[in-house]
């Protein structure tokens, strides 16, 4: 890496020059094939998808997605004339917009119990003929306003669906907020505005470049809704920490009196090796969501894992040119004067990071045990988490947001399971198989938790299908409701085998329900797998880097405990309600089912990273003196200061997209912030350390037949320039007391 870094400064206009080009080409790309994010997702061999399944070949028109628009009276009732007749006019204007297959009016002999028993509020079902995320912005944005154009003082319309949500209006100050604390954080770590300006410079391009990429593949891969935000966030957080501890590595360089070229050459040589190991393990983690088979979630995962690739490419080529380009002035006034004056020895360690190295070596056990009680106190949450898809009620409550509104309004009228009905889906082969159905209908309709059933239509057989079956259940509780799970498992285990009896009718339970807790099972089920494949792979990394297996055991374990802190955070904010309007979460609901999967994919690169970064100068120093007192005490001290400065643009980076209004992106916001929080303020500055301590030597042992096997990866050995910049600093002696 040092010679790349070594050319990448010295031909800096080439460097920067041909990153423009791909800035240019990308953002044109983009702009010409736009985007085509997924706002619904569903997994195949699961009853829900089959039940999508043979809708699709038989009624292709009820197939695709189900918007309810939904109006209440404020005076009267909606049988007046004067309601009717603005309404029924409205319909018929939405019945010929693209997409639309078919408008079920309450108005109409289908639609009498679409009309609440006050007769103040009723809604009108409308089938687009297409999925949710098939259907264009714009078109979306036609729909929702034609369905509201009767909205007035008297009479209020809205609209409830995924069609509707993608109109719901969403927040960019997050992206701008985020940028604007790194700034601070790094003006603070750095002392001087142009280095804080050169991490953010190359993280930006890079980034905008890499989202480009992700907005053209979104047209041919399926990326779930809220994949930009999330690259955005994650490229943000990891672009600037790279840089960072690349920059860090370049003054020091500087400092000690080497040439420009030799201090960015030394700097990839360590640091840069490091920050591509720690890019390339977040990348893999990543990309090993595809393991679990849901194609917007994979997606994302690519999408991501881009985006972390071209940040990674920025910092370890981009960053190099510009720090070429601006030489010494990297430096702060006072660092250019004491060079100046031929001073180039400084201690590499922070004395206040020397005096608590000193103090967790001393009291290594009583602290290693309040942190890690202090690490299962933040985790303890997660074992109530509970997943699942939530509902329309944990939107904005904004005057824009329509499927609040809306949501509300079905929940006054009718009760919140109107806003999430089920579907019973069928294949009929025989006129008994007609009449079975029929009687599963009516036993659904008699089901504790069911308000009613409608239903059943039945649609002829054509080329290619059966005859098909079809009728709704509405449940009394809302799709987010434990109690709509528990009324979706017993129809599929009781009510409807109790029906059919030994008959061969196969009736699936499917809508737009019971396919979000399709998705919450089959991906909850698969986390433990999830898991265990991600800390073997960061075991076995890290064994081969630290050529140990006490170290990687170690590590396997905190990055358990960070990830457990997190995911406890957003169970207590997001489900519990606790402090909820600190990042402004109105209801509370079950956690997406994606947040696990994607958020521990993530904190483990990131966990990984500052283990790397921590015990690698650990490593070196062990290599040097062979002992493991000080090799902890110094890697620590001289380690503490970044490490804390990068997890606190990071915190600061992910906390930022709380401020958004999509509910995802929020509790990834939140729970990355608190797991960085953690683990860099308490695992690696206390824990690690205590237990390294406890471990003595043992740290750096490893079986004989396993390290002749193992092959040999060495992140901090650039050459004779890299041992240059390493230097051999250490904490005073005065203020680390030895073992």
């Amino acid at each position: 890496m040092h010679v790349v870094a070594r050319w990448c400064a010295t031909h800096r206009l080439v460097v920067v020059g041909l990153w423009l080009l791909v800035l240019a080409a990308t953002f044109l790309g983009s702009s010409a094939a736009g985007s085509n994010y997924a706002q619904s997702t569903t997994l195949s061999g699961t009853p829900s998808a089959a039940a999508a399944t043979l809708l699709q070949q038989a009624v292709p028109g009820q197939s695709g997605d189900t918007e309810q628009i939904v109006f209440q009276t404020n005076t009267g009732t909606v049988d007046n004339p004067a309601v009717e007749s603005q309404i029924t006019a409205m319909l018929g204007r939405v019945s010929h917009l693209p997409d639309v297959s078919s408008v079920t009016s309450p108005y109409s002999p289908a639609g009498t119990k679409q009309v609440s028993a006050g007769k103040t509020v009723a809604f009108a079902t409308v089938n687009f003929s297409v999925d949710a995320n098939s259907v264009p912005a714009a078109q979306a944005t036609q729909f929702v306003n034609t369905a509201r154009a009767p909205n007035s003082a008297h009479l209020q319309v809205d609209v409830v669906g995924n069609v509707a949500a993608a109109t719901n209006p969403t927040s960019s100050s997050s992206t701008f907020i985020g940028v604007a604390a790194a700034l601070v954080v790094l003006l603070l770590f750095f002392g001087a505005i142009l280095p804080a300006l050169l991490p953010l410079l190359g993280t930006a391009v890079a980034l905008v470049a890499g989202l480009s990429v992700v907005n053209m593949l979104s047209n041919s891969l399926s990326m779930a809704s809220f994949t930009s935000q999330l690259c955005i966030l994650i490229g943000l957080g990891v672009g600037i920490d790279y840089s960072l501890f690349i920059l860090t590595r370049t003054r020091n360089g500087l400092r000690r009196g080497l040439s420009v070229p030799d201090a960015v050459a030394a700097a990839g040589g360590t640091a840069g090796r490091a920050v591509l190991f720690a890019g390339l393990t977040v990348c893999v983690a990543l990309l090993g969501i595809l393991t679990v088979g849901v194609s917007t979630l994979s997606g994302a995962a690519i999408a991501a894992a881009i985006t972390v690739a071209f940040v990674l490419l920025g910092a370890l080529t981009l960053l190099p040119a510009l720090a070429g380009l601006t030489g010494k002035r990297i430096l702060t006034r006072r660092q250019r004067r004491a060079l100046a004056r031929g001073e180039t020895a400084f201690n590499e360690a922070s004395r206040g990071w020397a005096r608590w190295a000193s103090l967790v070596q001393r009291r290594r056990i009583v602290l290693g045990v309040a942190a890690l009680g202090v690490m299962v106190a933040l985790g303890a949450p997660f074992l109530s988490m509970r997943q699942g898809t939530a509902d329309y009620s944990v939107d904005p409550t904004s005057t824009t947001t329509t499927t609040y509104r809306g949501y509300e309004m079905l929940v006054h009228g009718f009760g919140p399971g109107f806003s999430g009905p089920l579907q019973l889906v069928a294949p009929l082969h025989s006129q008994a198989d007609k009449a079975t159905f029929g009687a599963v209908v009516t036993a659904a309709s008699h089901t504790p938790d069911v308000v009613t059933a409608v239903g059943p239509e039945f649609f002829p057989a054509g080329p290619g299908h059966p005859a098909v079956a079809l009728a709704e259940v509405y449940p009394v509780g809302s799709p987010q409701d434990q109690s709509t799970t528990n009324l979706i498992n017993n129809l599929r285990d009781n009510v409807i085998p109790a029906t059919v009896g030994g008959q061969h009718l196969q009736v699936l339970v499917g809508g737009a329900t019971a396919q979000g807790n399709d998705v919450a099972a089959q991906l909850s089920s698969k986390l433990p797998l999830f898991v265990g494949m991600v800390v073997a792979l960061s075991f076995i990394l890290l064994m081969i880097v630290f050529r140990s297996l006490a170290i990687p055991a170690a590590a396997a374990v905190m990055n358990l405990l960070s990830a457990a802190a997190a995911f406890g955070v957003i169970t207590a904010v997001f489900q519990w309600g606790w402090l909820k309007s600190l990042v402004g979460v109105t209801n509370t609901g079950p956690i997406s089912p994606f947040i696990p999967i994607l958020m521990f994919a993530v904190l483990f690169g990131l966990t990984t990273d500052y283990q790397v970064f921590l015990v690698s100068r650990m490593q070196e120093e062990w290599l040097r003196r062979r002992d493991n007192a000080m090799a902890v005490l110094t890697g620590q001290a001289t380690t503490g200061r970044i490490i804390t400065a990068a997890a606190a643009i990071m915190t600061v980076v992910f906390f930022a997209f709380t401020f958004t209004t999509d509910r995802t992106i929020k509790m990834i916001g939140l729970g990355m912030a608190a797991a960085v929080v953690a683990d860099a303020l308490i695992v690696r500055t206390v824990l690690v350390p205590a237990v390294m301590h406890m471990l003595g030597k043992t740290n750096w042992r490893i079986p004989a037949v396993l390290d002749r096997v193992l092959p040999r990866l060495d992140l901090e050995s650039g050459g004779e320039e890299a041992t240059e910049a390493v230097g051999t600093a250490e904490p005073e002696p005065s203020r680390v007391p030895p073992t």
